[in-house]
């Protein structure tokens, strides 16, 4: 018995388990993802902030983008018929920027011809509304007056913050100059030698990363290309209801609402209504309250189809995030960047819903080199073309001699 306790006594003291064991494996799972989590938001964060640093140029090369993704079919189809690349591209090129002088013209004319009278009309249902205002309530002309000057004043006051919260970018003439020239470079660029940018970015990663983001960059190029072309066609039908509608009922100005809800529409959700709300101003103005509340009605039916019917099946399975993805989307862009952020949300989205799905599905060919490979055939190509100008070139001398 005493051997026995000599024997427990005398053996080695247990060591002390290490502090995290003693952790529920909950906790410490926790803390892992916890700090990983911290320094994933803290990049974001100052990605974000660098972002916003440089919007003089990130927003015009997103811009530039959207227009390749919509405009490079037409490049691409030029291509497939033999012809030069260059000339899709300038194909491509003055078909948009004569689409867009069009619609700016068709705007600026008719708007033009017609502002003196709605801005006369507006104030006569401005004075209308004040009396039935004092005469409803009781509430008397001057205290409503009062009350909007003072409005007036903080608005005045407040100019500049609301504009650069409204718009997140700043607006003087040489900024929009100089960002309207970046977008038209950078969109040429990328038309006539995109492969050859996409490959030069991410031949800075490791050669490892280059099958996956190569994959996952299609993917994502796919999404936006899909949800330019979707969006058109949204924002089309957008259009043509709220135009028609305007149109059977008598507002007038009728192709400026259709055209301005046209170009609304590419900020989902919040783009249509309001430019929608604009028509029934217009139909309050000219038409009365009746007229203007079927306005407002139609402008609603047609947003209930763009929600319930266009953007869950059209806009999902194209670009297959969730309407209410869309909305937080929207509403976070807005709440960040304004309507650079609201305009962006989406495609930024859906390129990201996609790169995820592929990263996480894994679908890319495993010790493969994109980067390598495309120079590979690139060097082939710049050696075939030279010995087909130097051929051309012997030709030449032979036929003159």
């Amino acid at each position: 018995m005493e051997e026995r306790r000599s024997e427990a006594g005398g053996g080695a003291p247990r060591e002390a388990g290490d502090a995290a064991q003693e952790l529920p494996l909950g906790i410490r799972v926790a803390a892992a993802w916890s700090w990983r989590l911290i320094i994933i938001g803290l990049a974001l964060a100052g990605f974000l902030w660098l972002v916003v640093q440089v919007r003089i140029i990130v927003i015009p090369v997103l811009i530039a983008i959207l227009l390749t993704a919509l405009l490079a079919p037409v490049v691409q189809w030029f291509a497939r018929q033999g012809a030069p690349r260059w000339m899709g591209v300038i194909t491509a090129i003055a078909v948009f920027v004569a689409a867009v002088w069009i619609l700016v013209t068709l705007i600026t004319t008719q708007l033009r011809e017609g502002f003196d009278d709605v801005a006369r009309r507006s104030e006569e249902v401005w004075w209308q509304a004040l009396r039935w205002v004092e005469a409803t309530f009781g509430v008397s002309a001057g205290e409503i007056k009062t009350f909007t000057d003072q409005l007036w004043r903080t608005v005045e006051e407040n100019q500049s913050e609301i504009w650069s919260g409204a718009l997140g970018v700043a607006t003087t003439a040489g900024q929009l100059v100089t960002g309207a020239l970046l977008t038209m470079f950078s969109l040429i660029f990328m038309l006539i030698d995109g492969k050859r940018i996409w490959f030069w970015v991410i031949g800075f990663l490791p050669a490892k990363a280059h099958a996956a983001v190569d994959a996952a960059g299609r993917a994502g190029w796919v999404s936006v290309g899909q949800y330019v072309r979707v969006q058109i066609f949204v924002a089309f039908v957008d259009a043509v209801g709220i135009g028609a509608g305007a149109a059977l009922l008598g507002v007038p100005l009728a192709i400026p609402i259709a055209i301005l809800v046209f170009l609304g529409s590419f900020i989902p959700f919040l783009g249509a209504i309001t430019t929608g709300v604009l028509a029934a101003f217009i139909a309050l103005v000219y038409n009365g309250p009746v007229n203007a509340l079927i306005m407002l009605g139609v402008v609603i039916l047609v947003n209930q189809i763009e929600g319930h019917v266009l953007q869950p099946l059209v806009m999902g399975s194209a670009v297959k995030v969730h309407p209410l993805g869309v909305v937080l989307a929207v509403s976070t862009g807005a709440l960040l960047a304004g309507v650079p952020g609201a305009l962006f949300a989406v495609p930024i989205a859906a390129s990201a819903n996609s790169i995820v799905n592929t990263l996480v599905s894994r679908e890319w060919v495993p010790g493969s080199d994109p980067v390598a490979e495309y120079h590979r055939r690139d060097k082939i190509h710049r050696r075939a073309r030279h010995r087909v100008r130097a051929l051309a070139r012997l030709r030449r001398k032979e036929g003159q001699s």
